[in-house]
């Protein structure tokens, strides 16, 4: 009977680990699973050699920046502005001190953000952006370094 019950005790222990384990393993955000997501990462691909799209891009995402609420995106707002600035400075020939990786996460969440027809529409009111910024979110997270470093070439650089 005590093999029985030894037995018993380390298959409950396995089973709490593995509960355990399977709530720690986070699935990915609605929205970086989406079509639109998709989209703005192959479009990305296709932009980070290209001048004039990145040009274009930053010129629509700075327009849409000043339009938006600033709610939804909470702390990844400077963050927002820093990759515009990016961007721009990189069509520009400025600065070239990002890897390719890093550019085109940063593409990707501007290409996601100037996008109206996302996983939730822009004209939904409030919870149209919600999708945005938990993109940006996710692209400042990938990129929270190469953007520090960028700041702080903007500020040593001039």
């Amino acid at each position: 009977m005590s093999k029985a019950t030894t037995k018993s005790k380390p298959r409950a222990r396995q089973t709490a680990v593995t509960k355990k384990v399977e709530r720690r393993v986070r699935q990915p955000k609605a929205a970086l699973r989406s079509e639109a997501f998709a989209r703005a990462l192959a479009d990305a691909k296709v932009q980070a050699n290209n001048p004039e799209r990145l040009r274009a891009l930053f010129e629509e995402a700075a327009r849409k920046a000043a339009a938006v609420p600033k709610e939804p995106f909470e702390d990844s707002w400077p963050y927002i502005q820093a990759m515009l600035r990016l961007i721009r400075a990189y069509f520009r020939g400025e600065y070239r001190n990002v890897s390719h990786d890093d550019l085109l996460w940063i593409i990707t969440g501007l290409n996601y953000f100037v996008d109206p027809f996302d996983l939730i529409p822009d004209e939904v009111p409030f919870l149209g952006f919600v999708d945005d910024a938990t993109v940006m979110q996710f692209a400042v997270g990938r990129t929270r370094q190469t953007l520090d470093d960028f700041m702080t070439w903007e500020i040593t650089a001039f």
